[in-house]
């Protein structure tokens, strides 16, 4: 059977800003639609509360028109390389895109962030011809790993030991589902009630994502909304464009240095560079990650160049550059991207060849979008915060009356200090953008007390504007179970800015319940753990910015106030001198002329 015709959108297209803008709005109300649609339906707390999800609508070619602005960027972000992927894979086989199929996708070295990222595409059809694809992305708490979870398998040796491997495969073709798909999946991942249960929840998103765009299409036409489309991706072009050509042209280079495995005798797989050089040339920029560390080819802290690269690249170039706050609403599509190139070398940390593992690429992927920022501190030193304080990410599991229950939580980092403004305080950062899991909601369902959560104690990096603080999170097992840990930051400071302090690493214990402690790194693969067994997670500080010294003493006070930190060290890191609850001016301007000398 031959493929329907694809309908192409056409530049040559004209249409007036205001019903671009208005078609744009309809679009965006549809992709919201979708994930909160999404988040009623699911089973999961990663997705119902932590929203580790994405919804987007794109083109027949995958340039994405929309996506749910309460999704993740790292479930959105990917949706095009998504849908390149699923294109390559069936051209490959000989199959062809139909009405009624829905195609399930999650291959890493085609468009995926990583295995556990699970799409739904819905191929949208007018009169006809391939019009748009309707998408869904999510994490799923299981895909059959060599251990139980999806986070913290950091012993994969390859592709294959990650879990199953969907290279877009058609749950259902042409309207008829394909139940020996669905039998597989129930058969071999852990907790099939609540994995399933999502899949199935992301398909009636997609599906009604399709039929609202269907119903944008009974109203405007296909025609204007091509050119609606032409017209945004345009818009959001020139402005990348703009913001681009206000820097200074010229090459900016940033290094970091990741965990990998700190308990590894191996050197190859600790302490591992990456790589950031920022090239501004007129209205465009390349990024090239040339000296970043070559990939680790029996574990799983590659990243995959299409799905979680070019993602972290993107959102923070995007974030920088065009910061909301100011610019107010930049409609988030494929001309963003155009006038961003990516290059990394092939067989490097950030450019894996398969069959090299990546299901644990979160935390490096933070760390690299990290390292950009630090490069362009250099010349948009108002626009960054200091450095991030990375997360982790946590799966518990065990058995229960002979079935699996397995839950994921986020443990969350920090920002640096901003020009004005102190580090944001125990919150995921940059391309994470999760929301915690609620207390209540772990003891409900789950055989886990949350025992502390709360900010870390010892004092923030000091500078002008202050780094921010990690969390404290201390989780009491009340089964016999396991744990698996995926996280960074142990052996490297956040970097602090213009005179700031650099933050605080990260720390991790296992206090035993027969009274035993055990300190570990930053990744842990599976971990046995009895009934009352403890995981303590200190998250790290970010980066101080600017010089300490010239902090407004009513902050330092404020600080102190707030128990950030004592008398004696408002004294010792920022100069201030404090009496009595007050701010003794006399005494600080002293102190501080004394420092400065």
């Amino acid at each position: 059977m031959n493929a329907p015709a694809t309908i192409r959108p056409s530049t040559a297209d004209r249409i007036d800003p205001i019903t671009a803008a208005v078609i744009q709005g309809a679009l965006e109300n549809i992709a919201i639609e979708m994930g909160h649609k999404l988040m009623r339906m699911s089973y999961s707390s990663i997705i119902r509360e932590s929203e580790d999800f994405g919804a987007a609508l794109t083109d027949a070619d995958g340039n994405q028109l929309c996506e749910c602005k309460m999704s993740t960027p790292l479930q959105s972000g990917p949706i095009p390389g998504y849908i390149r992927g699923i294109k390559r894979a069936l051209a490959a086989r000989g199959d062809v895109i139909r009405p009624g199929d829905v195609i399930m996708h999650n291959d890493p070295y085609g468009g995926a962030s990583h295995g556990p990222d699970v799409s739904f595409t819905v191929p949208i059809f007018v009169d006809g011809a391939l019009a748009a694809f309707s998408v869904t992305t999510a994490h799923h708490l299981d895909i059959g790993s060599a251990t139980p979870g999806s986070a913290g398998i950091v012993d994969a040796v390859d592709a294959y030991s990650e879990g199953l491997q969907f290279k877009a495969i058609k749950v259902s073709d042409e309207g008829r589902v394909n139940r020996a798909v669905w039998q597989i999946l129930r058969d071999n991942i852990r907790a099939p009630q609540l994995v399933v249960g999502d899949m199935e929840a992301q398909i009636k998103a997609a599906e009604i994502g399709a039929e609202r765009f269907l119903a944008l299409v009974g109203r405007y036409g296909m025609e204007q909304i091509t050119a609606a489309a032409d017209h945004l991706m345009d818009y959001s072009e020139r402005l990348m464009r703009d913001a681009i050509r206000a820097l200074p042209d010229g090459t900016y280079a940033a290094e970091t240095r990741i965990d990998g495995f700190l308990d590894d005798p191996n050197p190859a797989r600790r302490d591992l560079p990456i790589k950031v050089a920022v090239t501004v040339a007129g209205d465009e920029i390349t990024v090239d990650l040339t000296g970043t560390a070559p990939q680790v080819s029996d574990r799983p802290i590659n990243m995959p160049f299409e799905g979680t690269v070019d993602c972290a690249i993107w959102l923070t170039l995007r974030s920088i550059l065009l910061d909301s706050a100011l610019y107010g609403d930049v409609p988030q599509n494929a001309g963003l991207t155009r006038p961003i190139t990516i290059v990394a070398p092939k067989g490097c940390l950030a450019n894996p060849i398969f069959p090299a593992p990546t299901i644990a690429r979160f935390t490096p992927g933070n760390a690299m979008a990290d390292t950009l920022m630090r490069a362009l501190s250099q010349i948009v030193p108002e626009q960054v915060s200091a450095g991030v304080g990375n997360l982790r990410v946590v799966s518990f599991s065990g058995l229960k009356e002979g079935r699996h229950w397995v839950h994921m939580e986020i443990f969350e980092g920090s920002y640096g200090g901003r020009f004005g403004l102190n580090g944001m305080d125990a919150v995921d950062t940059l391309y994470a953008n999760t929301r915690n899991n609620p207390i209540e909601d772990i003891e409900s369902h789950l055989p886990i007390r949350v025992d502390r959560y709360e900010l870390r104690s010892d004092a923030p990096a000091a500078g002008q504007w202050r780094g921010g603080i990690g969390s404290v999170r201390e989780f009491t097992l009340l089964s016999d179970g396991a744990f698996s840990i995926e996280g960074d930051g142990h052996s490297q400071r956040p970097w602090g800015h213009d005179g700031g302090e650099a933050g605080r690493p990260g720390e991790l214990t296992l206090e035993r319940a027969d009274g035993g402690t055990e300190i570990l790194p930053s990744k842990v693969p599976y971990h046995e753990a009895r009934h009352g067994d403890r995981v303590l997670a200190r998250g790290p500080n970010g980066g101080g910015y600017g010089d300490p010294l010239k902090r407004e003493p009513a902050a330092v006070l404020d600080d102190v106030l707030d128990g950030h930190f004592d008398v004696a060290q408002a004294a010792a890191l920022y100069g201030v001198a404090i009496r009595d609850g007050a701010v003794d001016d006399a005494a600080t301007a002293a102190l501080r002329q004394q420092r400065a000398a």
